[in-house]
């Protein structure tokens, strides 16, 4: 264009560099010693600066409005004193690391918060903390690209459970990154909603009504975390394009994980182990649940409400109470291309080719009056119950609705699946 003149690539890279460096001159270090006020030090800064604190206990209700860097030395100590929140932020770009967050006020109303960030508060990273005596440990809102990373978070575990916040707050927010954190002695651990994009890693969730409660939020990944000791593990709940992989959720009173009103999901390599159901699966459709190892629980899996059309592939079913249960008026087929291990199997594999040669069916109409009537149960062992289950077998009309697996296997797939027997009890 006439009046324009080419930069050079060297040239202009230089300048940029140039720019870079002399902002990082420019930028400050604050350092507030024991007794200092914090407050002063966030208000005397500039954008870009560092607020460094000693090692020594700070009554604060900071408000953090401009892109800072607030890191702790030898772990001091920030408490809210009962009431308000302890930090909020509204600025983008701010870092909070290395601190001991506590104290916050106890109003559910108000959402008191060891840390609060606002709406704005883009790409906030908090990392390294012990968040403790919070009513919500982090509540994260309409603020996207967010990090929260290694942090301890426990709840104020003198309130009953309906009374707490949760460990992790997140609402309308993109593109998140929640990794590393343990989190216990909250109402729930993490709380997502209307999320997407997000990843879940690493995390311990535990001592909690729901590990996670999410819903409303689509195109997220939560793998290799570990859900134990909590009402619920995982629950997955209004959702789409999920992938979850490499949990492991054991010794929960209710559910392993479960997936309700979930579509186009993939749910893999996962270990539900010792809790009172494995998998909790309600109006899932078109979902691939593979190569789970379900073991020990007191029903491996419960499936009702119209959960049809989901691949259901190389699964291990070890000593469950009741492998299945399952509500619905017509049969529905698993294990189609490789089929599925169940410990209860008693066909047999002539040719051996490590395929029973009859399919497993997983339930029949004892179990189904059983569940009906539970008090049934009492009887189970009677004559009339085992005559009742033997007229079934041999008169296919008289059969339940059951979950039927056309190749079952005859080894399971984890070598490492007796290493989960007994876990609810560790």
């Amino acid at each position: 264009m006439p009046g324009c003149r080419q930069v050079p690539a060297r040239a202009l890279a230089a300048g940029c560099l140039l720019a870079f460096a002399t902002l990082a001159a420019q930028a400050r270090v604050w350092r507030v010693q024991a007794g200092g006020s914090i407050e002063a030090a966030v208000a005397a800064a500039a954008a870009g600066d560092t607020v460094a604190i000693e090692r020594g206990q700070y009554a604060v209700h900071l408000h953090i409005d401009k892109p800072l860097t607030l890191t702790g030395i030898d772990r001091p100590t920030l408490s809210g004193s009962e009431h308000g929140d302890v930090i909020r932020v509204t600025s983008p770009d701010v870092t909070i690391e290395g601190l001991i967050v506590r104290d916050s006020g106890a109003d559910l109303g108000a959402q008191n918060a060891g840390i609060y960030l606002q709406p704005g508060a883009h790409r906030a990273t908090v990392r390294g903390n012990d968040l403790a005596h919070n009513l919500f440990g982090l509540w994260i809102e309409k603020a996207d690209d967010v990090r929260i990373e290694g942090n301890l978070i426990t709840g104020k575990r003198e309130l009953a459970s309906a009374q707490r916040g949760n460990g992790i707050q997140l609402y309308n927010s993109q593109r998140a990154r929640i990794v590393g954190n343990n989190i216990s002695f909250a109402r729930d651990g993490i709380y997502v909603d209307v999320s997407n994009h997000a990843l879940f890693r690493g995390n311990r969730i535990h001592d909690l009504r729901y590990g996670t409660h999410y819903m409303t939020s689509n195109d997220n990944v939560w793998e290799d975390n570990e859900a134990y000791r909590n009402r619920g593990g995982l629950a997955l709940m209004e959702v789409r394009r999920q992938i979850v992989r490499r949990n492991r959720a054991w010794g929960n009173t209710d559910h392993g994980i479960m997936l309700r009103t979930i579509q186009d999901s993939v749910v893999e390599g996962n270990v539900v182990a010792g809790n009172n159901r494995g998998f909790f699966v309600y109006d899932a459709e078109y979902n691939v649940i593979r190569d789970n190892l379900v073991i020990g629980n007191r029903v491996g899996v419960h499936l009702w409400a119209g959960s049809i059309h989901n691949e259901v592939e190389g699964n291990d079913f070890i000593d469950n109470r009741e492998q299945v249960r399952y509500v619905a008026t017509r049969d529905e087929r698993w294990g189609t291309r490789e089929g599925n291990y169940w410990s209860n199997y008693v066909g047999w594999d002539r040719n051996g080719d490590g395929i029973g040669d009859v399919p497993y069916v997983a339930n029949d109409a004892v179990d189904r009056l059983v569940w009906c009537h539970p008090l049934v149960k009492l009887l189970l062992m009677s004559p009339a119950i085992q005559t009742l289950r033997l007229v079934a077998q041999q008169f296919p009309v008289l059969r339940a609705p059951s979950i039927v697996d056309v190749k079952p296997r005859m080894m399971p797939f984890h070598r490492n699946w007796k290493d989960w027997i007994g876990v609810e009890r560790r």
